[in-house]
């Protein structure tokens, strides 16, 4: 197997992590003790020994390892199942609520790329992207204890270290860009930090996976490459055509990503990345997030075990210091999975018609692994990588290290 060079730059930083995680909980312990020595009445004691509770259960989760999902969510895909199937739905407004949010906490979540913005449908794109802004800024707002807004790579430490879950904005399409590429700056102080060039089909950057002719990546896209670059936005080229993907790659002077996929090589559906596409991310000092979706396996039957061989094929072209996952769901278990096979048969006849769903894509499948689902999802993992044999920093980085790493060179410290 072929890994990444970065063994004596990860052993410093794993050092350098304890050591911060030590002082962490120094000062923590510390400020309890300075608030026990000032509480003189009971009732005072009886809140300190609260704090100490809340100091203790902060540090714990500052050991665990941290965990970040280049592109997955919060919602609860219950919420769906309770309107009914031909009513109107407002999909601006995010289906959060405070089990989903519970659950996030719960799984050891420390950031998510959500995809907001506009992706399909018949809404105009620029005046749908806002309109979803302004809804997560809602639900990030009524969340505020449980949630933080991500702008730069630190936050992603933070989020962790106040036991929240860091909410990054990313678009699943560009097409709201149109032909005006200084939208990307309107898009940055908005706060989006991630920007995905295409969805399925082709736009005026490039073409998606789905797109017949596989045309690289158009003059527009490469202007747009370029502010995004300017704009320290990450590039992200999943769902992208091969040839869109590698003129990307190429055209960018900063790292990119491909933030949800799988491997060419182990299943040969467009969704997922052919070899070529994976070394050239890798060696761009980019990132590759591996997805819990159906089409890493040719049944469409996904399980834990293909998520596993994706992310060990991925590895071995990309170097382990070069992949993490990118889930594309959430931590929130569906309750009735029979309710759910009809709203998913309607879904995908639906993106069928409209010409934005993906081979793999069938009634009959799930669009998630069923075995990696709700709340103790990426411990599974975590615990299906050790019995491989894999040293605990190895997968430290596929779990949100190397995402980590990749957000710094975009974004900065």
């Amino acid at each position: 197997m072929r890994f990444g060079a970065g063994a004596i730059g990860l052993q410093r930083q794993l050092k350098q992590n304890a050591q911060w995680d030590a002082d962490m909980a120094d000062r923590g312990q510390s400020a309890i003790n300075r608030r026990l020595l000032l509480a003189g009445a009971s009732g005072a004691l009886g809140a300190g020994a609260a704090e100490a509770r809340a100091a203790r259960s902060r540090r714990k989760r500052m050991r665990q390892p941290l965990i970040v999902d280049a592109l997955g969510g919060i919602d609860d895909p219950n919420l769906s199942l309770t309107r009914p199937m031909d009513s109107p739905v407002d999909t601006s407004q995010p289906d959060v609520d405070r089990r989903s949010v519970s659950d996030a906490l719960a799984s050891g979540l420390a950031a998510v790329n959500v995809t907001l913005g506009y992706v399909a449908g018949p809404d105009e794109p620029f005046e749908y992207s806002i309109k979803t802004i302004a809804a997560w800024e809602r639900v990030v707002g009524d969340h505020s204890g449980a949630l933080m807004k991500v702008l730069r790579a630190g936050d992603i430490l933070k989020a962790k270290a106040a036991g929240k879950v860091g909410i990054i904005y990313g678009f699943q399409n560009a097409v709201q860009v149109a032909d005006k590429p200084e939208r990307i700056e309107i898009f940055r102080d908005l706060g989006v930090r991630v920007i995905q060039l295409t969805y399925n089909p082709a736009n005026a950057l490039g073409d998606g996976s789905m797109a017949p002719l596989n045309r690289g990546l158009t003059p527009l896209g490469r202007e747009v490459v370029e502010r995004l670059n300017a704009s320290r936005i990450m590039v992200d080229l999943s769902h992208s055509g091969e040839r869109t993907c590698l003129d990307a790659v190429a055209a960018s002077a900063q790292p990119v990503s491909i933030n949800h996929t799988g491997c060419r090589a182990l299943v040969d559906l467009p969704r997922n990345k052919t070899d070529a596409e994976l070394r050239g991310v890798a060696e761009k000092g980019g990132f590759v997030g591996i997805y819990f979706m159906p089409y890493l396996n040719a049944s469409g039957h996904a399980t834990a075990g293909d998520v596993v061989a994706h992310i060990e094929h991925a590895v071995n072209v990309c170097g382990e210091d070069h992949v993490g996952i990118g889930t594309d769901g959430s931590a929130t278990a569906i309750d009735d999975l029979e309710a759910y096979r009809a709203r998913l048969a309607q879904e995908v006849a639906e993106r069928a018609k409209a010409g934005i769903g993906a081979s793999g894509e069938r009634a009959d499948t799930y669009p998630f692994v069923l075995d990696l689902r709700g709340v103790d999802q990426f411990r599974k993992l975590m615990r299906l990588l050790a019995a491989k044999g894999w040293p605990e920093g190895r997968i430290e980085k596929i779990m949100g290290l190397n995402f980590l790493s990749y957000a710094r060179s975009v974004w900065g410290a």
